[in-house]
């Protein structure tokens, strides 16, 4: 109780202001989230059912308690099981997801830990992969284990994820949004980004100290959001900032990007996901993603013309 009450207290002598650029702050961390390191807009992935760990690796007496309690923090957070298989004969057979430990020097100096998820669609994951240099697996342990849930993007703001993280040994606030968001009820795998944002942005009012003014300045974030990925999507104005920072977007990935970000916004528009819902703007967006070659939008158009 003391602890929330401070808690009120320190929001209750902010200024206004600041506290309106934190909120703002936040539902950027969470847009940005929604996008690969590659540049590109994701869909929503995620477990559907018991996580199976295994641990093995170099120096693992070091790292094991630390890496299992970044898992254990974010699967709690998610409502996911998680099981330790890691000391049953054959582990590897029974796991869906292996961690490894490896030597120093391997993997690249910029990339100390790696995540590979594994789906058969963009929907579900059906097992993944950590790989955690030893010498940076406490750093590493819950940005990581972040990504293992299906959160793919490297945003910003306060979150482990962050290129340049606020914190490394435990979650941040915008983690355990984006934790609980992604594995509410309201969200299914494969969703899009203009699905996904409302049901992220609604966790984030829902911790708000003032809900009303959260509610506005959230309504405020889609409508901007959206007029900027018209933009990005017409391949004109900037490049989203997140595309910029993540040093690994190339021509061809931007093109990419362009392509998914059209198809995206002619979906939100049929299916009135972040945007009032309007037809010819579908059509329109959806005609310029077939161009593109998105396969998505040249079947939705198909099946227009049936």
């Amino acid at each position: 109780m003391r602890g929330k009450f401070f808690g009120l207290l320190v929001a209750c002598l902010l200024p206004l202001g600041a506290v309106a650029d934190e909120f703002d702050s936040g539902l950027a961390t969470l847009w940005e989230v929604l996008w690969h390191q590659s540049g590109t807009p994701t869909r929503i992935v995620r477990w559907e059912g018991d996580i199976r760990v295994r641990l093995h690796g170099v120096n693992l007496a070091q790292h094991r308690e630390h890496t299992l309690k970044a898992l254990r923090t974010v699967t709690a957070e998610a409502g996911i099981n998680l099981i330790d298989v890691s000391a049953l004969p054959a582990a590897e057979q029974h796991a869906n997801l292996n961690v490894e430990i490896i030597p120093d020097n391997q993997l690249e100096d910029v990339q100390p830990c790696v995540t590979v998820l594994d789906f058969k669609a963009e929907t579900k994951i059906e097992s993944a992969t950590v790989q955690m240099r030893s010498k940076d697996a406490w750093r590493c342990a819950y940005h990581e284990a972040m990504h293992v849930m299906g959160v793919r993007g490297h945003p910003a703001g306060q979150t482990v994820l962050s290129y340049f993280p606020w914190k490394v040994d435990g979650l941040l606030p915008l983690d355990k949004v984006m934790l609980r968001a992604w594995y509410s009820p309201r969200m299914v795998g494969g969703m899009t980004p203009f699905e996904a944002l409302p049901v992220l942005a609604d966790q984030l009012v829902a911790i708000s100290p003032n809900k009303t003014t959260a509610a506005h300045a959230r309504d405020r974030f889609f409508i901007a959001t959206v007029q900027q990925m018209h933009a990005y999507a017409n391949g004109q104005g900037d490049i989203p900032a997140v595309v910029k920072r993540s040093g690994k977007a190339t021509p061809d990935g931007i093109r990419y990007g362009r392509g998914e970000m059209s198809y995206f916004l002619g979906i939100a528009y049929l299916e009135g996901n972040t945007v009032t819902r309007d037809a010819t703007q579908a059509v329109q967006w959806l005609e310029r993603a077939a161009t593109m070659g998105n396969r998505g939008a040249q079947a939705r158009l198909g099946a227009f013309k049936q």
